[in-house]
Parts: structure tokens; C-alpha cells; sequence
């Protein structure tokens, strides 16, 4: 009997600890997420407008196939990769994120670019061009999750530097608790908004009273402009992301120039406001100069990209 109470007293105890390891790993993986938040923002931001133009019964399936990918991603990619670097090759992930945020900032250009100079539509890389509709939303789909898991990579190596120093499994169930739970905020977030119109048409229709049908007829008004507006401010989010990253990232190698300059141009700005207004502007002018930044990057990228690397891209391809 005491052999029994005695076994009993170490699993009350081994219990003890998983709790407390819980808790820890809850706690850990919330101070990380809210470190994380400015680029979680950007990529619920980027997202609807990869289901822009498909009809309305593909709209939650093409999210919940970004969504399996972004899980995938920070899973079984990024977070055994991020380890791995932050234990052995710390120096490395500077230059990666750096390729990463140049990729954003050169798409975003790219769009830019084709608003202000209207020419004919010709694809950067070739699995661009149109075709039938489950073609074209497969390819929306990839060029999402590629989006995806750059801007998963910054959430994640944010999320990671803000883990207080501890043992391996213990950052590995931080990180894994901070990815899940940023992709089902995301896509959750994303699913919501992709489908208001469609709650507002079924308010218009089915209200009972007139307050439920003019509010739904409201949100159908709304939504485009919305959807248009979050475009721009997807947009307007990678070149942010990406300039910021590079700027970072050329401080991590020593090159801290620009990100002093910037840094002291956005702290001038804040102090020459009120004190209310002081942080705001402060961090609105950090993230204008990035995206200039990128936006500038980007555009210096595009005949980088479609004179040098697609051509030798498609040399490379087979079949090409």
C-alpha cells in the first residue's frame, strides 16, 4: 500500500511539473506572439486579396488550402529550421531573412509598377499566365503560401528572439504553440472578412427587423471598398515587411547607416508632436521610411529579376 501512495505522490508530482511546463509555455508563447504582432497584422493584411475574383463558394476553400500551407510551413519547416539556426548558426539568419524581405519587397514593387506604367500583361515567371479556373487558383494558392512563409519566417524568428534563454523543447513547444495560434488568428481573421458580404446579403434578405436588413445592406456596400482598400494595405504591408527587414538585417552585418538615419528621422518626427501623438508618429515614420526603402529596393529588383534570374530561371527548367 505505501508502494502504491508512494508511486501515486511522483505522478501528483511529474504532473506538477507538465502543469507548470504548460503554463510556462503558454505564458512564453504569449510575450512572443505580441512581439510578433506587427508582421501578423501585415500577413492577415496580404491575404484576402490572393481570393480576389473567385467566385464565392471557393472563397473559404482556397483560404483553408493557404491556411494548410502555413501550417505546414511553420511546423514543419520553419520552426525545426529556425532552431536548428538559432542553435548553430545563429549568423545565418540574417542574410535568409534578408532574401526573404527582398522577395516582398519586389513583389510589391511589381504591383506598383504595372498600376503606374499600364502595359500589356506579361507574367514575371511563367506560372503565371492564365489558364482554366482550378489552374489559376492553384496558382494563387502557391503564390500565397510563398508570401506566406516569408512573412511566417519573420513572425517566427520575432517570436523566437523574444523566448527567454531555455532548453531546446521547451523553445520548440513555444514556437509551436505561437505558430497554430497565429495561423488560426490569421485565417480565421481572413475568413471573416472574405465573408461578410456574405452574412450582410443574407442580413439584407432575412433581417427581422429593418435596423438588421439597412446594416446588412450596409456591410454588402461597404466590403468592396473594403477588399480594395485591404489590397492597398497588403501591399503597402510588404514593402514595409521586407524594407524592414532588410534595414534590420544590414544592421546585423554591420551595415547600420541607414537604420541609425532612419531611427533619428523617426524619433525627430515623434518629438516635434504632441506627447499624445509622440509614439504613433514615431513608428509612422519608422514604417513610411521602410516602405520607401523596399518600395525603391523593389523597383531596382524587377529588371534584376525578369533580365537575369527569370531568364536563367527558365534555362534552368526542364522542358523550357
Amino acid at each position: 500500500m505505501s508502494g502504491l501512495l508512494a508511486l501515486l505522490d511522483d505522478v501528483a508530482g511529474i504532473a506538477k511539473v507538465a502543469a507548470s511546463s504548460i503554463d510556462d509555455v503558454a505564458a512564453q508563447a504569449a510575450k512572443a506572439g505580441a512581439k510578433a504582432a506587427g508582421a501578423v497584422i501585415d500577413d492577415a493584411a496580404v491575404t484576402p486579396k490572393y481570393v480576389h475574383g473567385f467566385e464565392a463558394a471557393r472563397e473559404l476553400p482556397i483560404i483553408w488550402k493557404i491556411a494548410k500551407g502555413s501550417f505546414k510551413s511553420k511546423i514543419l519547416i520553419l520552426l525545426p529550421i529556425g532552431l536548428l539556426l538559432a542553435n548553430f548558426a545563429p549568423w545565418l539568419i540574417a542574410p535568409l531573412l534578408m532574401l526573404g524581405g527582398a522577395y516582398l519587397c519586389f513583389e510589391g514593387a511589381e504591383k506598383i509598377y504595372h498600376l503606374l506604367v499600364p502595359h500589356d500583361d506579361h507574367p514575371v515567371f511563367p506560372e503565371d499566365k492564365p489558364g482554366d479556373p482550378a489552374h489559376l487558383e492553384e496558382e494563387k494558392v502557391a503564390g500565397a503560401i510563398k508570401t506566406d512563409f516569408i512573412l511566417s519566417a519573420e513572425i517566427m524568428t520575432i517570436a523566437l528572439a523574444a523566448i527567454p534563454e531555455s532548453n531546446f523543447w521547451m523553445e520548440a513547444a513555444t514556437l509551436a504553440v505561437v505558430g497554430i495560434g497565429i495561423t488560426v488568428a490569421v485565417y480565421g481573421s481572413v475568413a471573416l472578412i472574405v465573408k461578410a458580404d456574405d452574412v450582410g446579403l443574407w442580413l439584407s434578405q432575412n433581417g427581422r427587423l429593418a435596423l438588421t436588413r439597412g446594416f446588412g445592406q450596409g456591410v454588402v456596400k461597404t466590403m468592396p471598398k473594403f477588399m480594395k482598400l485591404l489590397t492597398i494595405v497588403g501591399t503597402a504591408a510588404m514593402l514595409w515587411v521586407g524594407g524592414s527587414i532588410i534595414v534590420h538585417g544590414m544592421e546585423e552585418l554591420g551595415f547600420g547607416w541607414l537604420g541609425h538615419h532612419i531611427h533619428d528621422w523617426a524619433y525627430a518626427a515623434g518629438h516635434a508632436v504632441p506627447a499624445a501623438w509622440e509614439g504613433f508618429v514615431e513608428w509612422l515614420s519608422k514604417a513610411t521610411m521602410d516602405g520607401v526603402f523596399g518600395l525603391a529596393l523593389g523597383f531596382v529588383l524587377i529588371p534584376l529579376v525578369t533580365r537575369v534570374i527569370l531568364p536563367a530561371y527558365q534555362a534552368l527548367r526542364p522542358g523550357t
